[in-house]
């Protein structure tokens, strides 16, 4: 039995129907949010009786909602069960598209992963097809994980850009003005869907299972193809007026007459991204500077992962000295992050932060060069440690995230 049952599942009219709804409801919110208990720490921080709360217990023993832990051993006298949720009673998944790959994860109620694949090949365009394409990768892979699609509480699909999670709109991808596209990707999936901006599922997966270690107010920096930023603020994710909180590459800040791919001038990301960083190697090549890299005739293969495998890898002079001058650039512009926000925690995440030193080390001493030394001595410098899962792990955390608000609010 899903938990989606139990959120959706009629109560009676009576008082004494709701207070049983409701213990019930608080007795999963508490195994949700806290682990396991035994019956008399249930009574004693619900405020219900022993008999009350075990009668409530055995019914979601009984439903699936619960599972016997087993007794507590180190306890004296009569030793009590210890109970907790089951771990198959709602699953949550979550999506990452790319522009050239998705990848795509389905993780138990105990955040345990029961099916993940990463770098899936996709093309991400802006058309029926493409959208169509995804939505038959996303049911082959539920149908492959041989989960009942009835136990998944609801998907969450990470796409970069302007999104609208609240009303459900992609400004950049698959825009309709006639209806969100989380209700078209819910009609032909069958389960909730929820959109999120990319940096920010990947923010928040860093915040619940990653490097963030009791940090409460910490900015994350998407560092790849384009740059982006999500925040999180007293342990929340900051959204913004209008949900487009983060676009820390369309900041219009350089004197270089260089479009951008937003249509502007001068934006940080024509100098720092995964895309400006393609042209910098191009325009090198052409002056006459030497790589382990071959470019082909037209050299549109190339793509920014190469440059950053051939600095890791290869250790191809160009490729480390493109990265590391423009990770400093990246210091010196994110000191302004750090002067205006002060957080506790500063996380570079995306695909530059699998270069690990050869990134982090100029950006580090850019930070100190260019920021407020008050302000740099409080924030701690650290790398992802999710890497190329943080987007899946965040867009499931997102799907629970709701599921408790709704179990809260009901």
């Amino acid at each position: 039995m899903s938990l989606k049952d139990l959120l959706d599942v009629s109560i009676d009219n009576s008082l004494s129907g709701q207070k049983w709804h409701m213990l019930r409801q608080s007795i999963v919110k508490r195994l949700l949010s806290t682990g396991n208990a035994t019956i008399a720490e249930l009574g004693s921080e619900l405020q219900s009786s022993v008999p009350t709360v075990t009668k409530a217990v055995n019914e979601l023993l009984v439903e699936g909602y619960v599972v016997d832990m087993g007794k507590i051993t180190n306890s004296s006298g009569r030793r009590p069960s210890l109970y907790s949720i089951n771990p198959t009673c709602a699953y949550f998944l979550g999506i990452e598209v790319g522009r050239s790959s998705m990848s795509i994860g389905l993780q138990n109620i105990k955040n345990e992963f029961v099916s993940i694949e990463l770098g899936t090949s996709f093309v991400l365009e802006n058309t029926q097809e493409s959208l169509l394409e995804l939505c038959n990768l996303i049911n082959s892979f539920i149908e492959d994980s041989l989960v009942d699609k009835k136990m998944i509480v609801g998907a969450c699909i990470n796409l970069s850009g302007r999104i609208n999670s609240m009303e459900g709109f992609s400004y950049n991808f698959f825009f309709s003005e006639n209806r969100p596209l989380t209700e078209i990707i819910s009609d032909q999936l069958g389960i909730p869907v929820r959109l999120e901006n990319d940096t920010r599922a990947m923010a928040f997966g860093e915040y619940r299972e990653g490097v963030v270690d009791g940090e409460q107010n910490v900015i994350y920096v998407n560092y790849s193809w384009g740059v982006g930023i999500g925040i999180i603020t007293d342990g929340k994710l900051y959204y913004g007026k209008s949900g487009y909180s983060g676009e820390f590459g369309h900041s219009t800040i350089l004197d270089n007459d260089i479009l951008c791919q937003c249509g502007k001038l001068g934006c940080l990301e024509t100098e720092i991204s995964g895309w400006s960083l393609v042209n910098q190697f191009k325009e090198a090549i052409k002056e006459g500077k030497q790589s382990k890299i071959v470019l082909d005739e037209n050299s549109t293969s190339l793509q920014h992962h190469t440059i950053i495998a051939g600095a890791l890898n290869l250790e191809d002079n160009l490729c480390v000295e493109l990265v590391s001058k423009q990770s400093e650039k990246m210091g010196r512009y994110l000191s302004i992050i750090l002067n205006i926000f002060n957080p506790d925690l500063l996380v570079i995440g995306g695909d530059f932060s699998l270069l690990g030193d050869y990134t982090l080390l100029p950006i580090q001493s850019a930070l100190k060069k260019y920021s407020l030394g008050l302000v740099n001595r409080d924030v701690k410098l650290k790398k992802s440690s999710l890497g190329r899962r943080a987007g899946v792990i965040g867009a499931c955390c997102v799907v629970k995230e709701k599921m408790l608000s709704s179990l809260i609010n009901n």
